[in-house]
């Protein structure tokens, strides 16, 4: 029921908004929410913060540039059915190696190791021309047309970012509640007992990246839709710090925080001109960003869950107290 009071509005937003609303800040939104989820998934289960999700994405993206349409020159042009798969498989894969090599490290380390693999791959595509094409990158990527209709088209990329998002979510919670989910989060509280059982704790760690991989991807060939380009700039140190931030903002360990700190990052990118000099854009993020660590350190999904419970009780005190007075 909650769920669909949540959906019909996200349905309706077609219908409501213009052209600019509708991609600029709602599409924007979802897909940069998909890839923070990949993030909040392993923060949340896992317990690893991973600087290397929009590196997945980005393996992603750029799949689906050097397989499909563009105006660079490079690469071999499939058939969307087929460079799509390819691009899912090569960012779970890589998400399976990148867990392969972090499995044994947490905290700080966990997070130095998967920055290192991010900022290497930001190097690599600007120096390999022959795959990445170097620091230009591929533009002109046109999405599918599919019976007719470009995936590129406002309303059309809107939904499928909704539906992609939609998908994500439920896959997270089922995943979650499987059994390798279960030894996932088992890894995450208590590894030793884990390995005591005989369950070999590197097996989960490697499921979870690769699980994330899966979910990134989906958000890399979104966005290499929606940007119609994608350079090494699309994988570089700010945005790997943009991600970090939105899943920051809506609560790194609640995974539907992800959409709510995508909106707010998302609204403030874009008219962060009005508010504020362009260059001070960091500025203003980072403000933003203290001012909810230190309101709501849990981020705005447990800001948000903490209103309403408390106007829940608010609401149950007063029936009880109506029917007391009914009774007397």
């Amino acid at each position: 029921m909650k769920a669909g009071f949540l959906a019909l509005p996200l349905i309706a937003l077609p219908f409501v908004l213009n052209d600019f609303w509708l991609t600029q800040i709602a599409t924007r939104a979802l897909i940069l929410g998909i890839t923070a989820l990949s993030l909040s998934f392993l923060a949340t289960y896992l317990g690893v913060v991973s600087f290397a999700q929009i590196t997945l994405a980005g393996i992603a993206g750029y799949t689906i540039a050097y397989f499909g349409p563009n105006t660079v020159g490079v690469g071999i042009k499939l058939p969307f059915w087929v460079s799509i798969p390819a691009a899912l498989l090569f960012s779970v894969t890589a998400g399976a190696l990148i867990g392969y090599i972090a499995r044994r490290s947490r905290g700080i380390y966990a997070i130095m190791i998967t920055l290192a693999i991010g900022v290497a791959f930001f190097y690599f595509t600007r120096q390999n021309y022959a795959v990445f094409n170097g620091w230009t990158g591929f533009s002109g990527i046109t999405a599918p047309v599919v019976a007719g209709t470009s995936l590129r088209d406002p309303s059309t990329l809107y939904f499928l970012s909704l539906a992609t998002a939609a998908i994500a979510v439920v896959l997270v919670s089922l995943f979650a509640r499987a059994p390798l989910g279960l030894a996932i989060q088992a890894v995450r509280d208590a590894p030793s007992r884990v390995m005591a059982l005989g369950i070999p704790v590197t097996t989960p760690v490697v499921a979870a990246f690769a699980f994330s991989g899966l979910i990134a991807g989906g958000g890399g060939i979104l966005n290499v839709w929606y940007q119609e380009r994608i350079s090494s700039f699309s994988v570089g140190l700010g945005p790997i710090i943009d991600v970090l931030i939105i899943a920051v903002i809506g609560g790194l360990r609640h995974p539907l925080g992800a959409f709510l700190g995508a909106i707010v990052f998302v609204l403030l990118d874009t008219f962060a001109v009005d508010l504020i000099d362009r260059d001070r854009f960091n500025t203003l993020i980072g403000m933003v960003l203290l001012i909810i660590v230190m309101v709501a350190p849990n981020g705005l999904q447990q800001l948000a869950a903490d209103a309403v419970a408390k106007l829940r009780a608010k609401e149950h005190q007063s029936g009880k107290s109506a029917r007391i007075k009914t009774n007397t």
